[in-house]
C-alpha cells in the first residue's frame, strides 16, 4: 500500500498562490521556505499553507492538481475559504 498523496496550496509572501503535490507535506512546506522547494517559490517565501487535500494515489494527485490550476484565482481563494482544513482559515 502506497503513501496519502496531499494537493495543496501555499500562499506566498507577495500574495500568489502555488500549487503542488506531495507524499509528506511539512517536509515539503519546509523546502518551499527554505527555497528548495519549487523555482516559483524560491523567490516568494515565506510561504503558508493555505489548503490541503488527500488524494488516493499519485494519478489522482496530480489530476487534482492540474484542475485547481485551471481555476481563476477567485474561485481558487473560494477553494481554500470552503475548506474545513486548518489551512482554510490561514488567510
Amino acid at each position: 500500500m502506497g503513501s496519502t498523496w496531499h494537493v495543496y496550496v501555499l500562499r506566498c509572501a507577495d500574495g500568489t498562490l502555488y500549487t503542488g503535490i506531495t507524499t509528506d507535506l511539512a517536509r515539503r512546506v519546509e523546502e518551499h521556505n527554505s527555497g528548495e522547494g519549487a523555482r516559483y517559490t524560491a523567490s516568494r517565501g515565506p510561504v503558508a499553507l493555505v489548503y490541503d487535500e488527500a488524494a488516493p494515489d499519485r494519478s489522482a494527485a496530480s489530476r487534482r492538481e492540474a484542475a485547481i490550476k485551471k481555476l481563476s484565482r477567485a474561485e481558487k481563494l473560494a477553494l481554500i475559504d470552503d475548506s474545513p482544513n486548518e489551512g482554510g482559515a490561514e488567510r
